[in-house]
């Protein structure tokens, strides 16, 4: 495929930050941040650290409370949650801040994380210390394997045996692996926030119903919508394989406001790859997507996709699907090959 033909494809996706600095400000950015192109990251951590938990404690300090402040915190909640959730797992993976200033990164794990519904370092130990390793095999707690992947009622269960079970399961799981420092961080950070909106709940049910805990059933919902449609498009005869196991999506605004999550592909084959080299990894390696008949989308994102599957909606997400193939592909052929990697594992 021609090299311009390969850039279109990303369309608008970001392969270099949106903001640049010079000078001085540039030097004072470089010595708080390990590097210069995550100043993406640091800018949006700066501005949700000024929206919601200031939204919040105005909606804590007025004498009386408003159902409409609370609404509208649930709505700037889920307008951002997206943002948030993909700066998260960035520095996850690769943390912003230089080494003498790491406790800088305990705020987003931390702190943030409490007004967009995420329980301290629980993401974080579950990602990095189980999902990676396990690479969404039967062995993966989140796995998606052993469910049909359109199937509601098979959705349902995975969300509702998350929700119930997820941190008892994780817990074992570290245990298990003697992986001692996820286990620490996962039951702490768990742990700390029931005590803390616990607390809050008490001295203020109305308020901490919707700045925390309606976030946080939002998130443990969305989270696994997501993961599940990351890799809803597995081809069981070769589940180990991140261009059979995972998708992407390309030149897709969900890829502008989040960080280019979309190439979940390139994130499982290299996860510490950067963020603005996932475009450029996808066009380099063209061949193998084309090859291995890879799931790519454009335009879409994870919960579109998600509502689609929901909805046994083939015909319509054909319409987006990116043929890479040699000889293109009919549309019945690409429907045929989405609902072959829909079918459960069969050792499940």
């Amino acid at each position: 495929m021609a090299e311009n033909s390969a850039t279109a494809l990303i369309g608008g996706d970001p392969v270099t930050p949106g903001m640049r600095l010079k000078g001085i400000f540039r030097t004072l950015l470089l010595a708080i941040i390990k590097d210069e192109r995550d100043i993406d990251l640091f800018t949006c951590m700066v501005k949700l650290t000024t929206l919601l938990p200031g939204m919040a404690v105005a909606i804590w300090l007025l004498p009386q409370y408003r159902l409409w402040l609370g609404l509208a915190h649930i709505a700037l909640f889920l307008f951002y949650l997206g943002p948030y959730t993909l700066m998260l797992h960035n520095v996850s993976h690769r943390p912003l801040f230089h080494y003498h200033l790491r406790f800088l990164n305990f705020w987003p794990q931390a702190i943030l994380g409490f007004f967009f519904g995420m329980t301290p370092y629980t993401y974080f130990s579950h990602h990095l210390g189980m999902h990676h390793p396990e690479n969404n095999l039967m062995t993966d707690l989140s796995s998606t394997m052993k469910y049909r992947r359109d199937s509601f009622l098979g959705f349902l269960h995975y969300y509702l045996s998350f929700a119930v079970f997820g941190i008892i399961t994780l817990s074992w799981y570290f245990i298990k692996k003697k992986r001692w420092p996820f286990l620490r961080k996962a039951i702490i950070g768990e742990l700390s926030w029931y005590a803390v909106v616990g607390g809050l709940f008490y001295l203020n049910a109305e308020v901490t119903l919707f700045v925390f805990i309606i976030p946080w059933i939002l998130t443990r919902f969305l989270l696994m919508a997501g993961n599940w449609t990351q890799h809803a498009f597995v081809d069981t005869t070769d589940p180990a394989n991140p261009y059979l196991n995972s998708i992407t999506f390309i030149d897709s605004p969900y890829n502008k406001r989040c960080f280019n999550d979309g190439y979940h592909i390139g994130h499982h084959v290299n996860m510490n790859r950067h963020w603005l080299d996932m475009p450029i990894d996808f066009m380099d390696n063209l061949a193998t997507y084309r090859e291995t008949r890879s799931i790519v989308f454009r335009k879409l994102d994870y919960f579109i996709i998600w509502l689609l599957l929901m909805a046994k909606q083939y015909k319509f997400l054909s319409r987006f699907f990116v043929d890479l193939s040699e000889k293109k592909m009919t549309r019945d052929e690409i429907i045929a090959l989405m609902k072959s990697r829909m079918l459960p594992a069969k050792s499940a």
